[in-house]
Parts: C-alpha cells; structure tokens; sequence
C-alpha cells in the first residue's frame, strides 16, 4: 500500500504520508480500492461455471453489444493504456499509472453497479464477461508493476 501510495505523488512534490490511510480497508484507501474492483471481478467468475468461462475464450464475442455509457467509457479508457504506459516511461513518471488504474477501478465500480453481468442474454454476457476479463488483466498488470498483490477475495 505505502509503495502504491507514494507512487501517487510526483517526484518533485512534497506529500505528507497517511500511515492511517495506508492500512484501512476500505474505499477511501487507494490501494484498496483498486485491489477491490480486482477482487469483485474474481466473484463474478467465481460466480459462472467452467463450460461459460471456457465459451468465452473459444468463442467469437459480439462487443457491439456493449453499448451502454458505463461500457463504452470502460471500453474507451483501456484503449488510451498504451500511451499512459509510453508518457510515464518517457518522463520516467508512475504516477500517470496509479491515476489510471484507480481511474479504471472507479469505471468499473460505476460499471458493475448500472449493468448486470451475469444476464439471461447469453450473447450479452459472454461480452459483458470479457469486458470484464480485459478490466482484471489491466489492473493486474498495473499492480504487478508496482509489485501489489491482486487479492481474489476481500
């Protein structure tokens, strides 16, 4: 948490660091937060049988169908993560990566709150899953960068 924390900061800027911050379990601790949206992701595959899972990667996935704000937004968001990735390396700043996984988190929180995952459509929920699977791999990437575990459960 301490690492993720002060990798929030600029180099060049003063911080005064939140011991108490640092160690709450809940959603005003940016780590948490992040780590949570990871964990919700892990219930809801926890949630659906192997044979669904397994019909993801072996199907053909209509992301057309994704065509709610909240999925759009998501959708469009991980599309800028190669040049978030190319900016921070260039000017050798990770914060651009801790504000963009915690902004990520705080899409797919809005995300899982509007829209159903698990739907009787079972076209829409093969894309809905994916669109979250993508969501878990980009912040387990971001995370394993900063050397943060990706809990499954909280």
């Amino acid at each position: 948490a301490a690492r993720f924390i002060f990798n929030m900061y600029e180099a060049n800027s003063s911080m005064d660091f939140d011991l108490d911050l640092a160690v709450k379990k809940d959603s005003e601790n940016p780590v948490y937060y992040v780590q949570y949206a990871y964990a919700r992701i892990c219930s809801i595959f926890r949630s659906c049988d192997k044979e669904l899972l397994d019909n993801i990667k072996h199907k053909k996935v209509d992301l057309t169908l994704l065509d709610t704000k909240e999925e759009k937004d998501l959708i469009f968001f991980m599309s800028t993560l190669a040049g978030e990735i190319i900016k921070s390396a260039k000017t050798y700043d990770p914060t651009k990566l801790t504000r963009y996984v915690i902004h990520l988190a705080t899409l797919f929180h809005k995300f899982y709150t509007v829209n159903k995952v698990i739907v009787d459509d079972p076209l829409l929920m093969y894309a809905r899953l994916l669109l979250c699977k993508c969501v878990q791999t980009v912040i387990n990437n971001i995370l394993d960068m900063f050397k943060i575990t990706t809990p499954e459960k909280m």
